[in-house]
């Protein structure tokens, strides 16, 4: 079984003991996981996009939220339950190996729809028609770009923005027009393409782990964070 000993705050000290070049983005991981937070706690879901590396970095982010990482995670009780009373024996055994989940689907992987789009209407519009069909208010959406100038991510972002869900940038750089877009950028201090993919991988699996903390942390009895405290309420 997974456990781990450590909480949110915890989670991200670790993060600039091992990459201290990252300390520059504290103020903007802190207001990303907050964002992330605070649509976890009123049952959204988390939308990410990018392109190359950086789909491969959405879909890594996805299979952090949607099953364990570094803590077990039991789903409901009234679940397992419901689970029990339907299915008995059977029931219960599936209870037991389902785990809870951070809703997060990365709009990469919609290939048959994608490639329909692409082909009939615009290459660069196929995100925001996902963002469009998939977003809600109150959903947040996470575009992934090293340079924050890839314009199907820019036109999400736009889409994201008039449905009015929360945005946050990966990017690199400067963090180029994403950056403008976003109510948290994380912009990483590095100039080139696998460079700046090198400090991504570690901000998010630190945005993983504190999310898996706060949500489910509480099975080992964690102490409180210390930075923003009652903000993320």
């Amino acid at each position: 079984m997974k456990t781990s000993n450590q909480n949110a705050q915890q989670c991200l000290d670790s993060l600039f003991s091992r990459y201290p070049v990252l300390e520059s983005c504290e103020a903007n991981i802190v207001s990303a996981y907050l964002l992330l937070y605070n649509t976890y706690k009123q049952g959204g879901k988390l939308l990410l996009a990018g392109n190359g590396g950086s789909a491969a970095d959405a879909e890594h982010i996805v299979g952090e939220l949607m099953k364990s990482f570094l803590f077990p995670r039991p789903i409901l009780a009234e679940d397992a339950e419901m689970l029990t009373a339907l299915f008995g024996k059977e029931g219960e055994r599936l209870s037991g190996q389902l785990e809870g989940c951070l809703p997060a689907i990365p709009l990469t992987s919609m290939l048959a729809l994608s490639t329909a789009f692409l082909n009939d209407v615009d290459p660069l519009v196929v995100f925001a028609q996902l963002v469009y069909g998939y977003g809600c208010r109150g959903d947040v959406f996470l575009g992934i770009s090293t340079s924050g100038n890839s314009q199907n991510i820019l036109n999400a972002a736009m889409v994201a923005r008039a449905k009015n869900m929360p945005i946050i940038g990966l990017t690199g750089r400067d963090g180029g027009k994403l950056a403008h877009l976003c109510d948290a950028a994380i912009c990483v201090p590095e100039e080139e393409t696998f460079k700046i993919q090198e400090l991504h991988l570690p901000i998010y699996h630190t945005l993983c782990a504190m999310l898996e903390a706060d949500f489910f942390g509480s099975i080992i009895s964690l102490p409180p964070r210390r930075w923003f405290e009652g903000e993320a309420e």
